[in-house]
């Protein structure tokens, strides 16, 4: 049997990429399972930069329907799937490491859920992006209900979830869904290239900042003001921001470290 994803490790990068291309990249147990397992080592690994994508024509194409039609107790598979799922989303969201997904062909249901996940997402012009959830009679999984309407606004998010058409890679970038569209052959080197230029960015700073966006719905004002000044007390006393003031009256480029 072979693997339902790849796990790619190289220093401060690391890439994740999903490995069913018979079935779309559908999620089933076995890939909930790796997909935990991959991100559980990637970050013991002190990964900077995790990139996600699919092999073969899609992205991915959602939940395994298949495997849900085979199930005996339903609820309990949703359970098996779902539940490794959220743990390696929620262990991703809480690290420092900076997540880019990779998008091609269909990008369905879950598929669609991990692409929101990551914090930027690069499309290739065939992408083509679905919420598909409620046509095979479930609302949604996998955090999209929390990522959605952040990223576009409430009504929209209603819009794409309730009106269920697909949205192609162009309106994708317009609504704000993705951060760039790129050509197909493209989509690979552009995502290396942008995984390696973030990768070279002062973890600590880079970690903090993620974090403080993330967590800004959350706050209020004053609590942002103040969140936002300890994180930069942290980072201040760090090796990498005194390498970072050396770096700009040398004029030169620094060279983080992670200390």
């Amino acid at each position: 049997m072979t693997e339902p994803l790849r796990l790619h490790l190289d220093a401060a990068l690391g890439r994740i990429v999903f490995d069913r291309p018979q079935a779309l990249n559908a999620i089933d147990q076995a890939t909930a399972r790796a997909f935990e397992a991959a991100v559980a080592q990637a970050l013991d690994a002190g990964v900077r930069v995790l990139t996600l994508s699919g092999n073969g024509r899609a992205f991915m194409a959602g939940g395994d329907l298949a495997a849900f039609r085979r199930a005996k107790d339903r609820a309990a598979e949703a359970e098996a799937i779902i539940a490794p799922m959220n743990r390696a989303l929620a262990r991703l969201a809480e690290s420092d490491a900076l997540t880019v997904a990779l998008l091609h062909g269909p990008v369905a249901g879950a598929g669609l859920s991990l692409a929101l996940a990551a914090d930027l997402a690069l499309a290739a012009e065939s992408a083509v992006l679905s919420f598909a959830y409620l046509g095979v009679g479930a609302p949604a999984d996998c955090g999209i209900t929390w990522a959605l309407p952040r990223i576009v606004g409430l009504r929209r998010a209603a819009w794409i979830a309730l009106e269920g058409s697909a949205v192609p890679a162009g309106q994708a970038l317009d609504w704000g869904l993705v951060n760039r569209v790129v050509p197909d052959a493209a989509l690979q080197e552009e995502g290396a290239r942008l995984a390696a230029r973030l990768a070279g960015l002062a973890p600590g700073a880079s970690g903090a900042l993620k974090h403080l966006l993330r967590d800004s719905f959350g706050r209020d004002y004053a609590a942002t003001l103040e969140a936002e000044k300890q994180a930069f007390k942290t980072c201040a006393a760090t090796a990498d921001f005194a390498e970072a003031l050396s770096a700009f009256f040398e004029k030169r480029p620094a060279r983080f470290t992670g200390n």
